[in-house]
């Protein structure tokens, strides 16, 4: 299977960094796996036409694609904001299939991925779950990746107080990614 992680963090000592995508790099080590540091792959937020091209090659060449970033502002990076701007484009990720004459809905054209996405929150889940309606996780599903994957098709895990909690709480979470990994790898069945 050919994998595609996007990281979407600049700090290389973070969790998302040396956390869930070492261990997704590390669980993956028999399959193909490409990697996409947007960080450090972009200078600035309007990447350069050949880059998106790559992107979306990258897209289009995974079975599996792996998203990582920690939440600011209840929202993911900015980088990885600017990368489903610039990539996940009509046309190439979905299109709109007319209904009315003013209304449409939105036909996937990523459907055959499957896709695992981890948030990291400096918040506890209970504001963010209940005041806040999951706003996160929901504007995320539903918004982008709705449009894009199709309904039901990703799994979003969100890592709470992660600043804050345990080593060993970390790796609980660590463990959890893991387990996914397996999941997706069938590695769990063959022992």
């Amino acid at each position: 299977m050919k994998n595609l992680i996007i990281i979407a963090h600049p700090d290389k000592n973070s969790f998302c960094y040396n956390g869930i995508l070492r261990t997704i790099q590390n669980s993956l080590y028999t399959e193909e796996v490409t990697t996409i540091d947007l960080y450090e792959e972009n200078k600035s937020f309007v990447f350069k036409k050949k880059r998106v091209e790559e992107y979306k090659e990258l897209v289009t060449w995974s079975d599996r694609i792996y998203i990582i970033s920690p939440v600011w502002w209840f929202r993911t990076t900015p980088m990885l904001e600017s990368f489903f701007d610039q990539v996940f484009t009509p046309g190439f990720a979905y299109n709109f299939i007319p209904l009315t004459k003013l209304y449409g809905y939105p036909k996937p054209l990523l459907s055959d991925k499957k896709v695992r996405t981890y948030l990291t929150h400096g918040a506890p889940s209970l504001p963010v779950l209940t005041l806040y309606l999951n706003s996160v996780k929901l504007r995320l599903v539903m918004g982008v990746y709705s449009f894009v994957f199709g309904w039901f098709k990703t799994k979003t895990r969100q890592f709470w107080s992660v600043p804050f909690v345990s080593e060993q709480k970390r790796i609980n979470y660590l463990k959890t990614v893991q387990d996914d990994i397996n999941k997706d790898t069938n590695k769990a069945k063959r022992g």
